[in-house]
């Protein structure tokens, strides 16, 4: 849905060493699919829950252990409901840094950042999505925000990306991306490392393909050979944190990646069965339940099974991955940062706000992956009108690609 109209651009905020050195230069990161699978599996685990004779239980368990915050653009709270959700709707999913709670075996660092950014893009007739990747050092305004103690924050001009996730938590990433797209986010989820870890495991693992031997001290991830690999845990993990190991070494080479692991995620998820797997799907919900923070708009099991339900019939080549489109920014104001493309992204905006189908050219996978040996890109589905809008990086969930290691 299109965003209402906002106030005046905020006031200059500050000198541009306001921010720290380029994050990518520091320490090493967590970026993952994980997060939006969180949801999408957390969410499809309780519909079929939902329709089985465990409903009380499940319902009770999950409901007792969520962890809620509220959203600027909160739809009002929904009726009970068996049915799909009506209309589209937009999901924003989180992934903190945080060591907070994480474990042994992550460096110290004493910020939360918000590295992973993901805007999932459900149309009004449930019949097809977009899912869109922020990177981490994309240099935008970010609004005044919302306290926990009461009052806003300051507006700031050029800031990176992943600092609001510090300055006004999870509502501040939503509150941010909404005025860059111009649409309302009604619905978030926040994850951390020890989620990820879980939730792949709980999905069975998910076989990603590699071009070439992968192996990043700096992410822990050591895949000796080239060929298909089954991850999960903190193997999938160390997958999906990988920067240096990948591509050009860059995080937008990260994003690519990522991609790749989250277009096989849905087709193992589809090719598996495991959407009507009541016991796995059960242990899922349970597992997002406990380890992700969640809006109060879909901290409830009614919103979650009406948007699986939504979900579930979307073809794979109608799940689009991209990532938002940038350029370098000028290297004497904001080194190792970038900035909108803002002719493409305009595009991708308009078409979000229109809910218009759209897709990626043939081949448009970025520096960190490449079509898998023999595989050809897929074609919308029949019946559908995609508009290819040049010029964007990403694929399908119907394209079988490969990371393409450093």
């Amino acid at each position: 849905m299109a965003k209402k109209a906002k106030p005046a651009a905020p006031e200059l905020y500050g000198p541009s060493d306001d921010y720290p050195d380029p994050l990518h230069t520091q320490r090493k990161r967590l970026t993952g699919w994980k997060l939006i699978t969180a949801l999408g599996i957390g969410v499809v685990g309780v519909v079929v829950i939902g329709l089985g004779t465990v409903v009380g239980l499940t319902v009770q368990n999950l409901q007792s252990s969520l962890v809620t915050v509220e959203l600027p653009s909160a739809p009002e709270p929904l009726l009970p409901m068996i049915g799909e959700i009506e209309g589209g709707f937009n999901v924003l999913v989180v992934g903190s840094d945080t060591r907070a709670g994480q474990g042994d075996g992550f460096e110290f660092v004493d910020t939360e950042l918000n590295d992973v950014n993901l805007l999932v893009h459900v149309s009004e007739n449930h019949d097809h999505a977009v899912v869109l990747s922020f990177p981490r050092d994309l240099m935008l305004d970010i609004p005044a925000c919302p306290q926990p103690g009461g009052g806003e924050s300051k507006p700031r001009e050029m800031q990176p990306l992943n600092t609001t996730m510090s300055i006004g938590g999870l509502p501040c990433v939503a509150l941010t991306l909404e005025n860059l797209m111009g649409l309302d986010i009604g619905y978030a989820g926040l994850m951390t490392f020890a989620g990820v870890a879980q939730l792949s495991t709980a999905v069975g693992g998910v076989e990603v393909c590699v071009s070439a031997p992968l192996i990043d001290p700096w992410s822990g991830i050591n895949i000796p050979e080239a060929g298909n690999h089954t991850l999960e845990g903190y193997e999938a993990l160390a997958f999906l944190r990988t920067r240096k190991g990948v591509g050009d070494g860059s995080d937008l080479s990260r994003i690519s990646s990522q991609q790749v692991y989250m277009s096989a995620l849905v087709r193992t998820l589809q090719q598996d069965g495991v959407l009507n797997d009541v016991g796995k799907l059960y242990g899922i919900a349970q597992v997002a339940a406990q380890t992700m923070v969640l809006s109060t708009s879909l901290g409830s099991v009614d919103v979650m099974v009406a948007m699986a339900r939504a979900l579930r019939g979307i073809p794979n080549e109608d799940i689009v991955f991209i990532q938002y489109p940038v350029l370098d920014a000028d290297p004497e104001r904001y080194p190792g940062r970038v900035v909108s493309n803002e002719s493409l992204a305009a595009q991708v905006s308009a078409k979000l706000q229109a809910d218009e189908s759209f897709t990626v050219a043939a081949d448009s996978s970025g520096y960190g992956s490449t079509q898998a040996d023999g595989a050809a890109p897929e074609e919308p589905a029949e019946g559908t009108d995609s508009a290819v809008v040049e010029g964007l990086v990403g694929q399908t969930a119907g394209d079988e690609t490969c990371t393409v290691p450093r």
